[in-house]
């Protein structure tokens, strides 16, 4: 689904008279609230849906594929999401 799917499903599907323009203006400021909840709160949680948190990843050693050189990866910070026990049953 790409964003443009997403803003149609919404603005067909909400049942309040949004104009794609304020559904796409309400999931952007949606989508950054979550992103800014995890970042300063380490986890987002959505009843019925899932749990975004954030992760660290360790610094580690790994091989270039094309050349079999190891190579130092950086530590780094990634978003994992685990999703509810009800929703990853219905898939």
């Amino acid at each position: 689904m790409t964003k443009k799917d997403l803003i149609d499903q919404v603005t067909s599907s909400s049942g309040v008279s949004l104009s794609k323009k304020d559904t796409e203006t309400l999931l952007e400021a949606t989508f950054n609230a979550i992103g800014q909840a995890v970042c300063k709160e380490k986890r987002f949680a959505y009843p019925g849906f899932g749990t975004f948190t954030l992760r660290e990843r360790a610094a580690r050693k790994g091989r270039n594929p094309q050349t079999g050189a190891t190579m130092k990866i950086k530590a780094s910070k990634t978003i994992a999401f685990k999703p509810t026990p009800s929703l990853k049953d219905s898939l």
